[in-house]
């Protein structure tokens, strides 16, 4: 997924009030809007490298958006409004061994009342469900984790995606490492125990792990390899 201009570099001054972040860029302090709600664990140091994006849309109160914080000489993309579209270029393009097989994508797809999932692939015979999760925490040597703060909303997905499997429907949570430093992928059961029971409870039921990680610039970011699920 490239990015619409070459993204602007400056250094992190805070992050505060959940979606504000504060750039120095050339020798300015910028405010920018900080598009991931999660805690953004082991991001955060002051002086950290961060490229950000700037919008041509005269109506927004901010008009720069944090894409990639660098940290210990590896960018991390943080917006988790591109995840999906990083998913959706590698569906097209077939880079998903695993889904290879489906050739009908829709995205926000309804499964119940209360629940939509990320996506529906089909074909002639099958269907399946794909959630995404955003995952940008390392905090032992080249393993990442998620969730990165207790997450009700990640917990509900997984029961659903328990359902939608029990129902005949293929399901999948795919997890996109926005970095290309790690070799394995586990859930930090610390932060969120229950995130944790509800994931054990997912792959006993059959729903099935992927976990991508990403290659990174200032004029795009994609999916690159996959990455190994670690128990």
């Amino acid at each position: 997924m490239k990015f619409k201009k070459k993204l602007l570099q400056g250094a992190l001054i805070k992050r505060y009030k959940r979606f504000f972040v504060d750039i120095k860029y050339q020798n300015i302090t910028t405010t920018a809007h900080c598009p991931n709600t999660g805690s953004m664990m082991g991001l955060l140091n002051k002086g950290n490298s961060v490229w950000f994006s700037k919008s041509d849309n005269p109506k927004r109160k901010l008009k720069y958006t944090l894409e990639i914080v660098e940290v210990n000489k590896t960018l991390v993309g943080i917006n988790t409004q591109l995840t999906n579209k990083i998913v959706l270029e590698a569906l097209n393009k077939k880079k998903i061994k695993n889904l290879v097989k489906f050739n009908n994508i829709k995205t926000e797809a309804k499964f119940s009342d209360k629940t939509r999932f990320d996506f529906l692939i089909s074909n002639n015979k099958e269907r399946c469900f794909i959630e995404v999760k955003n995952v940008t925490l390392v905090r032992n040597d080249k393993i990442a984790e998620f969730p990165d703060a207790v997450t009700s909303r990640g917990t509900k997905h997984l029961k659903e995606l328990i359902t939608a499997k029990k129902k005949g429907y293929d399901s999948y949570i795919l997890y996109l490492i926005q970095r290309e430093d790690c070799k394995s992928f586990k859930i930090a059961e610390d932060i969120d125990q229950e995130y944790k029971k509800a994931f054990g409870e997912a792959l006993k039921n059959g729903v099935k792990i992927l976990c991508y990680d990403c290659k990174l610039s200032n004029e795009e970011i994609k999916l690159n390899n996959q990455i190994n699920y670690e128990q």
